[in-house]
């Protein structure tokens, strides 16, 4: 395949996360776009990597993979401990919560 078809892909995939991260008020929804984005993040990694012959885009998407899984165990937590308080998840409501 093509290197443009991939960059292709990771483009729409990134858009799609983009938006997602702007439109959406429910926090598990934007959870799951920055999900995307670095997905998309790490489809370029990997497309380069190939491209060039060189394994250091691999071995850094790995590390992104990593942090992408603390992330998400993170972001969970905080959005568990919303709904344990107001039995809500709208990121609007968010601020409410210091203090």
């Amino acid at each position: 395949m093509l290197l443009n078809q991939f960059l292709v892909l990771a483009a729409i995939l990134f858009s799609i996360g983009v938006y997602g991260v702007l439109a959406r008020r429910n926090a598990v929804l934007v959870l799951m776009s920055i999900e995307l984005i670095l997905n998309a993040v790490n489809i370029n990694l990997v497309a380069f990597s190939a491209m060039t012959g060189n394994i250091a885009g691999e071995v850094f998407a790995l590390f992104v993979i990593a942090v992408a899984a603390a992330e998400v165990g993170i972001g969970l937590a905080i959005v568990l401990l919303m709904y344990r308080n107001r039995h809500n998840i709208d990121l609007n409501e968010a601020d409410l919560m210091r203090g």
